[in-house]
């Protein structure tokens, strides 16, 4: 369990490409610094298991799943990700629960700039996943917790603040770059217990109504 309060930006080191699956290297200080064999990372917004590491290197493997679903298929060496330790059992949640379990990527289609932040669209692959967004709802993206400001079909739009946007990969983003997309953990829970409930009882809007329990 995460944040999507992002603790450092690493650099990708090493990379080997398979057919559909890949090993990264990556280079980091503040993660290195209490790290264990078998450690969850959210890397970039994906929940990678440390398999090797040096005080100042952690090694990842990434299997066909999370490379044909994932924006980690275009890393380089070179490239920068967002990182940050799994939650503890007694720390703060800073943003909002997150499992790091991407549920689809997203293209960016516009960033514009307002005083001190910046705003970015966001077109969602998936269109099936509109359903669980809102209105200052949370969405992370690339494992950074944002908030969501728009909502128009299957695009969304959120802000970053100056500290996100140098704290942050996110900041670094162009038009057309593909980030990881999470939607809300509770969001999801909700509609899809209230979908199973009225799909197998006679629970639905009309009953709601007749009996008083909505408007």
């Amino acid at each position: 369990m995460f944040t999507g309060i992002i603790e450092e930006i690493g650099t990708i080191s090493k990379v080997i490409t398979k057919n559909e699956s890949m090993e990264l290297g990556i280079h980091t200080k503040i993660i290195a610094s209490d790290i264990k064999l078998g450690d969850s990372i959210s890397v970039s917004g994906v929940c990678l298991t440390v398999t090797s590491f040096t005080n100042n290197y952690f090694h990842v493997d990434i299997m066909p799943e999370t490379f044909n679903n994932t924006s980690l298929k275009y890393c380089q060496v070179g490239s920068k990700v967002n990182l940050e330790r799994a939650l503890p059992a007694n720390g703060r949640i800073g943003g909002h629960f997150v499992s790091a379990h991407v549920d689809s990527t997203g293209t960016i289609t516009a960033i514009t700039t307002k005083d001190n932040a910046i705003y970015m669209n966001i077109k969602i692959n998936n269109t099936s996943l509109t359903q669980y967004f809102t209105h200052h709802g949370s969405v992370a993206i690339d494992g950074t917790s944002l908030t969501i400001f728009k909502v128009e079909g299957n695009n969304i739009e959120v802000s970053l603040i100056p500290h996100t946007i140098k704290n942050s990969i996110v900041g670094l983003k162009k038009v057309g770059d593909i980030v990881n997309i999470e939607c809300d953990m509770l969001a999801k829970f909700t509609v899809n217990t209230i979908q199973n409930i009225t799909k197998n009882t006679k629970i639905n809007k009309d009953f709601l109504y007749q009996n008083g329990f909505i408007g």
